[in-house]
Order: C-alpha cells, then sequence, then structure tokens
C-alpha cells in the first residue's frame, strides 16, 4: 500500500473551519475505490497544526487520486488556509490494513 502522512499548518482564521473547508474532498476521497483510509487529527500540542493520515491500495490508486479533479479541488480550496508548505511522508510498504500493537495487547 502507499501510505502517507501530512501536516498541514492552518492560519489562525481558518482552524475552526478547517473540516468544513476539507469536508468534500475528504469525502470524494474516501469514496475512491483504491482508497483504504483518510483520517483527519489535530494536534494537541499546536491547535494550527492538522494531520491527515490516508493509505491507497497501491501506486496506481495514489495516481489516480492525485490525478482526481477533486484532488485538484481540495488543494484550491486549503492553499489560501495554510500558513506554509505542508510538509509529507510517502512511504510504500506491504499489507493493506493496520497490523495489531504487540506492546499493547489486549486480550479478553
Amino acid at each position: 500500500m502507499i501510505f502517507i502522512v501530512v501536516k498541514f499548518k492552518v492560519r489562525p482564521e481558518f482552524q475552526d473551519q478547517w473540516t468544513v473547508l476539507t469536508r468534500e474532498f475528504t469525502e470524494a476521497t474516501r469514496s475512491e475505490p483504491g482508497n483504504l483510509w483518510f483520517e483527519w487529527s489535530r494536534s494537541t500540542a499546536d491547535p494550527a497544526q492538522f494531520v491527515l493520515v490516508e493509505a491507497f491500495r497501491d501506486g496506481a490508486a495514489g495516481a489516480e487520486h492525485v490525478g482526481s479533479e477533486h484532488f485538484r479541488q481540495g488543494l484550491a480550496a486549503m492553499r489560501p488556509a495554510l500558513q506554509e508548505t505542508p510538509h509529507i511522508i510517502n512511504t510504500e510498504i506491504p499489507g493493506v490494513e493496520w497490523s495489531r500493537m504487540g506492546e499493547l495487547e489486549i486480550t479478553p
């Protein structure tokens, strides 16, 4: 799978509206057949920082995502709200699911 984490630093006047601003982009991406997950979080240490964790089935699914109209529209919607260029980690890893964390195994 293609595994991606992106950190977005959002201008103060857009922080409370970030999830609304990105809603259409998020919903469209989640409906892509090759999308495995697309999850937003907000930093507890820095309220200006939003973190996106996303995954796609394979490189073809990732390329389809980046080539989509909703991707272009999503970037255009986000651009005015950003303080700086987002930081990204993009890598290919085996599998298509989350693994269990053995160090915190919970048994029923």
